[in-house]
């Protein structure tokens, strides 16, 4: 299947999306999508023969739980909806704890790289396979971007990536920037993850901007795509003629004509990368025969089984590492302290953002004290529910620790929580005998 050249589509640069060129398909994120109706712009796209592929985040098909039930049938809906040849999700984990490690749930908000061990891969091998079968159309996994690494890992990523398209014949979404992003943080030559992975398994590839800080590149999707991460898009042509590349923008979204400077810069870089390709293969065929074999190497390995109890092993240590980045608990033995520190601020900040787009009247209302005030509720309680919980449970804690000096944004503030969740505010005396009740409930 050739999808062509691509662009994400978000609600911010829809007209601009619409306006562009040369755009073979968009990819839309799937839980931003009503399952009954699509927004006009993308009816206008489709009804153009542009291919709309969902792309999901909040499955967490690498995390110890199988996969719920509800999210499957969600994105079978919107695959269903968009008449979509393929549906995209992420190798990672998005919260931990649960029955699994009787321990309360935890919500990353954000998606946290799975360890590359036999254990973790065999979890991972049992949730797609559950994926696959409540899915409509086939499925296509992306690798991540990630500021940490995990101890005593026992696979390289092309080995594990290899090792889940031979145990599932799962798809595979090849984002160049998460491959330069782990050079940068995780010391992880991109070059070699290509030669070990399957690269005819690739069903499209993704294409980003981030920023370097402090020696940690930070993978935003929110500055234009750097030379580094072209040259590792043209690694990946070397190897393979990708059926599709998107160039994905989540925020500070330029005009339109700078994205499509962007796109041509893409089309630039694989036609490049194409003829120098061209050139080294009737440069090889004229050569005589070296006996080289291919270039993966060795390929998939022999396929060792995770001994048993592997599901109850990840939970606990995904929830470790969680409640570490999250809750303040103690790091995990073998983590890099100061990485975890950079990740559980970066988590924190996506979280004061995502709320304050899930809801704008609350930094309206608080003004410059937003961000300060949510990164403070943010230490003392981690997310366990959405982002609109978050958002509810935050405001609640302004009511209760007293409120807004500024009488009407107060009238404000309490009317806004009273339309989303309930007839008032709860005093503090309920709020403690609510705790106090969750505490006896879940003994």
């Amino acid at each position: 299947m050739k999808l062509g050249i691509g662009i994400g589509w978000r609600p911010e640069i829809a007209a601009e999306v619409e306006a562009l060129t040369g755009i073979d398909w968009v990819e839309a994120v799937a839980e931003n999508l009503c399952a009954d109706h699509l927004p006009g712009s993308l009816v206008r796209l489709r009804e153009r023969g542009v291919t709309v592929v969902p792309h999901g985040v909040s499955l967490g098909l690498g995390g110890a739980d199988r996969p719920d039930a509800g999210r499957l049938a969600s994105l079978a809906a919107r695959a269903e909806l968009l008449g979509t040849p393929l549906v995209t999700e992420h190798i990672a984990f998005v919260r931990a704890g649960g029955p699994l490690t009787a321990t309360p749930r935890l919500e990353a908000g954000h998606l946290l790289p799975v360890p590359r061990t036999w254990d973790a891969l065999e979890v991972l091998c049992e949730n797609v396979r559950i994926a696959q079968d409540s899915l409509p159309v086939p499925l296509a996994l992306e690798n991540i971007a990630a500021l940490i690494s995990w101890p005593d890992e026992e696979l390289t990523e092309g080995q594990f990536l290899a090792e889940l398209v031979e145990r599932t014949g799962v798809r595979l979404l090849i984002d160049v920037a998460n491959l330069h992003t782990n050079h940068v943080n995780r010391g992880e030559d991109p070059a070699k993850a290509l030669d070990e992975l399957p690269v005819e398994a690739i069903a499209y590839v993704h294409v980003a901007g981030g920023v370097e800080k402090d020696g940690v590149w930070h993978d935003t999707h929110a500055h234009p795509v750097t030379a580094p991460v072209l040259d590792v898009l043209a690694e990946l042509r070397s190897r393979v003629d990708p059926p599709g590349v998107l160039l994905e923008r989540d925020d500070a979204f330029p005009p339109g004509a700078e994205l499509a400077a962007e796109l041509e810069t893409i089309r630039g870089t694989l036609r490049a990368a194409a003829e120098l390709k061209t050139v080294r293969g009737t440069l090889r065929a004229a050569a005589p025969d070296s006996g080289a074999g291919n270039s993966r190497g060795a390929g998939p390995l022999a396929g060792k089984p995770a001994a048993p109890g592997a599901r109850d092993r990840t939970a606990v240590a995904q929830t470790a590492l969680l409640s570490s980045l999250v809750a303040g608990t103690p790091a995990p033995e073998g983590f890099d302290h100061r990485r975890l520190r950079v990740q559980s601020r970066a988590l924190a900040a996506k979280r004061a953002d995502v709320v304050a787009k899930v809801a704008p009247e609350l930094p309206q209302l608080l003004g410059d004290g937003y961000r300060a005030a949510f990164l403070d509720y943010a230490r003392a309680r981690p997310m366990s529910g959405g982002y609109r919980r978050d958002a509810l449970d935050f405001a609640e804690r302004i009511l209760i620790s007293g409120g807004l000096a500024d009488p009407v944004a107060q009238r404000r503030l309490t009317h806004w929580w009273e339309d989303r969740s309930g007839p008032r505010p709860p005093r503090r005396t309920a709020r403690i005998v609510r705790a106090a009740r969750a505490v006896l409930v879940g003994k």
